[in-house]
C-alpha cells in the first residue's frame, strides 16, 4: 500500500474520503446556517437581541448529548446508514425551522436540530475503516478540516441566496434550498458508500449504552469524565434562567436540573450494566485498552475545538471593541480564521502520521499555550497587523491540534471508535460553552489567558500520562477468531 495520499484520486478509499468529507460539509452548512441567517431572521420576525442570542445557544445545546448517542449508534449500525439518516432527517427538521412563524416554534425546532452537528462523529469511524493507521491522521485531518469549512460555505452562500429572494422570506428559501441539497446528498451517499472495504470486517461493540472499559478503575474514570458534559448543559440552562437571560421560568430551570441529574444517575447504572460481566472476568490483556487515553484526548479537544469555536465567535467584536475598527473590516479580518482549517487541521494529522501522535500534540499544545499567553498580554496600543497575525498563529496551532487529536482517536479501540469520537467531540462543544461563558464575564485579555492556562494544564497531562498508540490492536471476529490490526 502506498505511503503517500493521492487526494486527486477518486477511486477506492479516496472516493470514500471525498464523499464523506462533503457529507460532513453539508451537515455544517445546514447546522450552522443559523449564524449568517440571523440578521435576516431577526429583521423579518422582529426578534430582540436577547431572543437571537438564545436561538444561537439552543442551536448547539443538543449537540453535546447527540454526539454521545450518535457515537454509540454508528458503532452498532455503521456510518453509511447513520450519515445518510442525519443528512435526511436533519434536512427535514431544518426545513421545518425555516417555515416556523412564532418565536416559541423557532426555539423548539432549533433546539431539536442540534443533533445535525453530531454528523462529524460518523465520518471519523468511516475514515478509520478505509485508511490504514499510518495514513489515518492525514485522512482524518482532511475529513475534519475540509468538512468544517461548511460553516464558511453557509456564511458565503446563504446571505446571497436570501437577498435574491427578498427581505421578508428570503431566509426561509435560503435555508430550505440548503436543506433540500442535504437531503438529496444523504440519499446519494447511502447508495454510493460501504462501511468497509470489500473483505474487511466491521467490528461492533458487544453492547451499547455505555463505552466498554477494561478495569474497575477505568470505569470510575469513565463515569467521572461524563460529569463535564452534564455541567455544560447545566451551564447552558443557567444562561437561559430568569437571573441571566430570562428566557425560561424558574420552574422550567429547576425541572431541567432534575432531569439532568436523573439521566446522569441512570447513565452510571447503565455503565455498570454494560461492563459488569466483562470486569468480573478479567479481560485478556491483548484486548484491553487504557481509558486514560480517551480522557486526555477529551480534555485536549476541549482546548483545541473549544478554542476554535469560541475565538471565531468573538474575534470580530474583539477587533471592534479594542481597536475601533469598522465592523465590515473587522468581519473581513475575522473571516480569515475559518479558512485556516483547510490546511491546519490536515497538517496536524499529517505531522502526527509522520512524527508521532504524542510528540505532535506536545508541540502543538506548547504553541497554543504560548500564542494565547501573548494574546492575553495584548495592549490596545499594539499594531493591529501584529494582533491579527497572532490570532492567525493561535488559530493554526489550535486547528492543527484538533487534527492531531483525531489522528489518535481511531487507534485506541477499533470497535469503539464511534463512541470514543462521540465523547471527544462532545468535549469540544463543552470547551466552547466554557470559553464563551467566560468571555461574557471577563475582558478579552482574560479570556485569552484562560485559554492559555487551560492549554498548559492539558499539555502537562499529555506529557505525563498520554501514551503513543501500540504497534497493533486485536479484535475478536464473530466466529471467535482473533484479528490483529496493525497501527503503523
Amino acid at each position: 500500500m502506498e505511503d503517500k495520499l493521492n487526494l486527486f484520486s477518486f477511486k477506492g478509499k479516496y472516493y470514500i474520503l471525498h464523499l464523506t468529507w462533503f457529507a460532513f460539509f453539508m451537515t455544517f452548512v445546514v447546522w450552522l446556517s443559523l449564524g449568517p441567517m440571523m440578521p435576516f431572521i431577526q429583521q423579518a420576525l422582529l426578534l430582540s437581541e436577547q431572543q437571537a442570542k438564545v436561538l444561537l445557544i439552543l442551536n448547539v445545546a443538543m449537540t453535546i448529548p447527540a454526539r454521545i448517542v450518535v457515537g454509540m449508534l454508528v458503532d452498532k449500525l455503521g456510518p453509511k446508514i447513520m450519515f445518510s439518516s442525519i443528512l435526511v432527517l436533519g434536512g427535514l427538521v431544518s426545513i421545518a425551522f425555516s417555515w416556523m412563524h412564532s418565536y416559541e416554534q423557532l426555539a423548539l425546532v432549533r433546539f431539536l436540530s442540534g443533533f445535525i452537528g453530531a454528523g462529524f462523529v460518523v465520518g471519523i469511524r468511516m475514515i478509520s475503516e478505509w485508511f490504514p493507521a499510518k495514513q489515518t491522521g492525514t485522512a482524518q485531518g482532511i475529513y475534519g478540516g475540509w468538512g468544517n469549512f461548511g460553516s464558511a460555505g453557509a456564511a458565503i452562500s446563504l446571505p446571497f441566496i436570501a437577498s435574491s429572494f427578498g427581505e421578508v422570506n428570503g431566509w426561509r428559501y435560503a435555508i430550505t434550498i440548503a436543506s433540500m441539497l442535504a437531503i438529496s446528498y444523504g440519499i446519494f451517499y447511502y447508495f454510493n458508500v460501504t462501511n468497509t472495504p470489500k473483505g474487511s470486517t466491521y467490528f461492533k461493540p458487544k453492547k451499547i449504552g455505555a463505552i466498554e472499559v477494561s478495569s474497575y478503575s477505568d470505569l470510575v474514570l469513565y463515569v467521572l469524565m461524563n460529569i463535564p458534559l452534564y455541567l455544560a448543559l447545566l451551564l447552558l440552562t443557567w444562561k437561559l434562567s430568569p437571573e441571566r437571560m430570562g428566557m425560561i421560568s424558574s420552574g422550567v430551570e429547576f425541572g431541567i436540573y432534575i432531569v439532568l441529574v436523573l439521566v446522569f444517575v441512570f447513565q452510571i447504572f447503565k455503565s455498570w450494566a454494560v461492563n459488569a460481566q466483562y470486569l468480573k472476568h478479567l479481560t485478556p490483556k491483548q484486548h484491553q485498552y487504557k481509558f486514560k487515553q480517551v480522557a486526555i484526548l477529551d480534555w485536549a479537544y476541549l482546548v483545541t475545538f473549544g478554542t476554535e469555536l469560541s475565538v471565531v465567535s468573538i474575534l470580530a467584536m474583539f477587533y471592534v471593541d479594542w481597536f475601533e475598527l469598522p465592523k465590515i473590516t473587522a468581519a473581513l479580518l475575522a473571516g480569515v480564521y475559518p479558512f485556516i482549517n483547510l490546511f491546519a487541521r490536515p497538517g496536524g494529522g499529517y505531522l502526527s502520521d509522520k512524527y508521532g501522535r504524542k510528540l505532535t500534540l506536545v508541540v502543538l499544545f506548547s504553541g497554543i499555550t504560548l500564542s494565547f499567553l501573548v494574546l492575553g498580554n495584548v495592549d490596545k496600543s499594539w499594531s493591529m497587523y501584529l494582533v491579527v497575525a497572532l490570532t492567525i498563529v493561535g488559530g493554526i496551532f489550535s486547528k492543527a491540534g484538533s487534527g492531531a487529536v483525531f489522528s489518535m482517536v481511531p487507534l485506541i479501540q477499533r470497535r469503539l471508535t464511534g463512541q470514543i469520537a462521540g465523547m471527544v467531540g462532545a468535549f469540544g462543544n463543552v470547551g466552547a460553552v466554557l470559553f464563551l461563558t467566560a468571555n461574557s464575564l471577563v475582558d478579552y485579555d482574560e479570556f485569552f489567558i484562560l485559554i492559555s492556562m487551560t492549554s498548559a494544564v492539558v499539555l502537562v497531562l499529555i506529557v505525563i500520562f498520554l501514551e503513543e498508540p501500540r504497534e497493533h490492536m486485536t479484535e475478536i471476529l464473530d466466529d471467535g477468531t482473533v484479528e490483529i490490526i496493525k497501527l503503523n
